[in-house]
């Protein structure tokens, strides 16, 4: 494990993750790998994003001999996990939706899972709730337009409040006290979250759980790694405009990569 740490998404949302394990390893490299060309993978058939994905993300591990990939993107990691570990031999880590730690908390025993129409819908995501959160009603909200917005967001573009209020709508109009973030593009709206949630629901993502995960695969193989010096480069399948090259430029990515996707 001597390279940087690939951070995988289909746009800026595995940004939010990026943060938690920055934060926990400012010192290591880490390269942060989004798909853009894509976007939103939400929309995707299941093959095209399988295939799509793995591709990449194989690809780019071997350009830059990453020691650890983060599938920052819980559209994908719901697929693409398998596959990723047959064809790498280094360690590779999911997002799963907060729906564990959400059941435990909630006081009204009612809880909201926000996520893209792909996950919101997968087999995986109904596992989860009735393994976690059986004794609890559940209420599923699927958008891709949330994330279009977290990407305009990023952009430096302004924020459409009213349209973020419809799509929360039917989560407004119950008593739920936990929404579950279940994509990586929302914590980036959380403020707009909970200025149309009126702050009365807990916000709850994975971020924090995915960055213990990787520190844990660093330290028990510290002894494996060479001397980081905390460089962060990004890589993108599609021209990027000024706005997001500000905001990259935000979280540390000065250096910039556009990647060619394979037919």
């Amino acid at each position: 494990m001597v390279g940087p740490i690939l951070v995988f998404d289909s746009g800026i949302g595995g940004l939010s993750v990026f943060d938690h394990i920055h934060s926990q390893l400012p010192q290591h490299d880490i390269y942060y790998l989004f798909d853009n060309a894509r976007l939103p993978y939400g929309d995707l058939n299941e093959q095209e994003l399988i295939h799509g994905c793995v591709e990449l993300i194989v690809r780019q591990v071997k350009a830059i001999r990453a020691s650890i990939v983060v599938v920052a993107c819980n559209s994908a990691s719901t697929l693409v996990l398998p596959e990723l570990r047959k064809q790498l031999d280094i360690p590779v880590v999911g997002v799963v939706p907060a729906i564990k730690p959400a059941a435990l908390i909630s006081i009204t025993r009612h809880i909201g899972l926000l996520a893209t129409p792909g996950t919101v819908t997968r087999q995986y995501t109904q596992d989860l709730i009735d393994s976690f959160a059986s004794d609890c009603k559940v209420t599923l909200v699927g958008t891709s337009d949330l994330v279009l917005i977290a990407e305009a967001k990023a952009q430096r573009k302004t924020v459409d409040i009213n349209q973020i209020e419809k799509i929360l709508a039917p989560i407004k109009a119950t008593d739920i006290d936990t929404l579950v973030l279940g994509c990586t593009h929302f914590p980036l709206l959380q403020q707009e979250i909970d200025q149309v949630l009126q702050q009365k629901v807990m916000l709850l993502d994975s971020g924090d759980a995915v960055a213990a995960r990787v520190l844990s695969f660093i330290e028990a193989n510290e002894e494996q790694c060479i001397t980081k010096k905390g460089n962060l480069q990004a890589g993108f399948t599609k021209d990027i405009d000024l706005g997001l090259e500000m905001t990259l430029a935000d979280y540390g990515f000065t250096q910039l990569q556009r990647i060619t996707v394979a037919n």
